[in-house]
């Protein structure tokens, strides 16, 4: 098979992953938004429907840089430097077109082993996908089979099974198995794609007696299947597993066909099953995808922010789809996605429904669909009996909760709301709102109650990532050495830094893996695989101390309050005096390095 390669502007060439004219640098483009990307080093303002801030290529006072998000390219009007994701990065970081792939793969969990400087690359799984694909579509259409007989009892077209590509693999155990080996591929191979499946040494074909479905990701390429078994038998589907070109967190079933009339209608519909996505598309709604068998995941919510902002989920009207549309709701909310939930009223899924009313009900249903605070009102109070006060005060309790996750001006509408629910004042609930996030704050946390069980915070990742590139950041000042790493993983990994530091040696990550636990060592990989500081080191580093030397101070200022609080007439008033004063110290203090008290 042909070994494609790419050329750049700077003579070398690299091996990628490509198939039918797409390329590893294509799937980087389409899982990374580059106002993301662009957005950490450069302060970006929307400026209708694109965004603009000061160019970082040249001097400037009045910003000419502009980032199109539609378009995935930056533009400067003042130096002309212009380019996609993969360029800005090039350009800012100053690396080679390898180095700037494999920075943004890192970032964005993009598996690239594969694809410079091997000629076993993808090209050959995506072939063998294609073919096994054409094998099934072939397999449903040349002669009478329960496949086709299956599709046409679910009331669909011809059009609509040519459109999804819908085949069909027969009840024989190696059709496929065959079929693929003549056309010289391994039979590893098809292994690895999961395709085929083997007991004793012998392979046979996975997909048997059920109809199938291809998935393809947006730009076109086969990366894996799903099928659907004909009458009794268990798993009622099957799909692929992971494998070098399919990731099902990565990918939406049904996006490839319907990301241009997302990006026209500037929604999507989001559903569980293959059966959904087809049977809406079938019967005119055509902005719709499904994710792949799992939970959303944030790489899914990244990718569908590509292509718009507004998300209508719609998932089964049973417990379980529901409890699905509240964890979805919070992934799309983490990543600034506008999310609604509809609700099935007349069936248990959205392939049910618009088959019992059509296109005009399903459209209702989605103008219908209630906003994510509406939502988590709704979904919560399912838990709780109201009649009972002490139920009315977890409900309440619970929904505060989840109102602090969201934006102030978003949470103002529901306090009023939550209040006619439970009948408690809306003061009170306002009240409840603003002195916990008071309390969450200001508030003292002795050492022996820090989480010293949870993962590194910002700060010490960013401290972390410092210390591996340049060993000078291992020497923390001396009044936050003992603040600065306050989780158990944090401080093991920095006294680990700092232990091969002592010995006078080079900072290699190997040495620090091998003593480290697994779980640390993979957090610590994890922490590198992150952007390079570059030149802004030193900046990262003044930032996270000055951040840790505020976070004392405010500790210092909450214990005072809890200590002033639980003054009485026998207390010192010498010592009060000294508490007050020096808490008056703490918030100048605190005022001055740009922090609220």
């Amino acid at each position: 098979m042909k070994n494609l390669r790419r050329i750049d502007n700077r003579g070398g060439f690299f091996d990628l992953a490509r198939a039918d004219g797409i390329n590893i640098a294509e799937e980087i483009k389409s899982r990374c938004n580059i106002v993301d990307v662009v957005g950490r080093v450069v302060p970006l303002k929307k400026a209708g429907s694109n965004y603009k801030g000061v160019c970082p290529f040249h001097n400037e006072k009045t910003p000419s840089f502009v980032v199109s998000e539609t378009k995935q390219i930056f533009t400067c009007f003042g130096c002309g430097a212009t380019g996609d994701v993969i360029g800005f990065v090039e350009k800012y970081y100053n690396v080679d077109f390898k180095g700037a792939v494999e920075m943004l793969a890192r970032e964005y969990g993009i598996d690239i082993s594969q694809s410079f400087g091997s000629r076993a690359d993808k090209e050959e799984y995506y072939e063998i996908n294609r073919m096994a694909a054409r094998f099934f579509y072939k397999a449903l259409r040349e002669k009478s089979n329960p496949g086709y007989t299956y599709m046409a009892g679910r009331g669909l077209t011809n059009e609509t099974l040519n459109k999804f590509g819908i085949g069909y693999a027969d009840e024989q155990w190696h059709s496929l198995t065959d079929y693929l080996t003549s056309q010289g591929f391994a039979v590893e191979k098809l292994a690895e794609l999961g395709l085929v499946s083997s007991s004793k040494g012998r392979y046979y074909d996975k997909f048997r007696g059920r109809v199938i479905f291809p998935i393809l990701n947006t730009s076109g390429k086969v990366i894996g299947f799903g099928g659907r078994i004909i009458g009794d038998g268990e798993p009622k589907y099957l799909n692929s597993p992971e494998s070098p070109v399919f990731r099902k967190k990565n990918n939406l079933y049904g996006l490839n066909l319907a990301k241009d009339t997302v990006n026209r209608d500037d929604s999507i519909v989001l559903v569980e099953g293959y059966m959904d996505v087809i049977s809406l598309s079938q019967s005119g709604i055509r902005n719709v995808a499904a994710s792949l068998g799992t939970a959303l995941t944030e790489n899914q919510a990244r990718l569908i922010r590509r292509y718009t902002k507004n998300v209508i989920l719609s998932y089964d009207a049973d417990s379980a789809g529901q409890n699905a549309a509240d964890r979805g709701l919070d992934i799309l909310y983490a990543e600034g996605l506008n999310s609604k939930v509809l609700k099935v009223t007349d069936g248990k899924d959205p392939d049910e429904f618009i088959k019992k009313n059509g296109k005009a009900a399903f459209k209702e249903l989605m103008d219908n669909a209630v906003p994510y605070g509406d939502f988590k009102l709704s979904h919560i109070k399912k838990k709780y009996d109201l009649s009972k006060d002490d139920s009315r005060i977890a409900y309440a309790s619970e929904v505060v909760g989840e109102l602090r996750k969201m934006k102030p001006v978003e949470a103002d509408i529901y306090f009023g709301k939550l209040a006619e629910i439970t009948g408690i004042s809306e003061g009170a609930i306002r009240s409840e709102y603003n002195s916990e996030n008071d309390m969450m704050s200001r508030r003292y946390v002795p050492e022996s109650e820090r989480n010293r069980e949870g993962k590194p915070d910002p700060v010490e990742r960013n401290l972390i990532r410092l210390m591996m590139y340049d060993s000078e950041y291992t020497d923390l000042p001396d009044d936050v050495r003992e603040y600065a790493f306050r989780s158990s993983q944090g401080k093991a990994i920095y006294e680990a830094v700092r232990e091969t530091v002592n010995n006078g040696e080079e900072i290699e990550p190997a040495e620090i893996y091998e003593i480290l636990e697994n779980e640390t060592g993979e957090l610590l990989k994890e922490i590198l695989e992150g952007v390079p500081p570059g030149d802004k080191g030193k900046k990262i580093f003044d930032e996270c101390i000055d951040f840790i030397r505020v976070r004392m101070l405010k500790e210092e200022d909450a214990m005072i309050t809890v200590k002033l609080s639980m003054a009485d007439e026998e207390t010192d008033n010498e010592e009060l005096k000294r508490l007050m004063s020096r808490q008056m110290e703490i918030q100048k203090m605190i005022q001055g390095r740009g922090g609220k008290v």
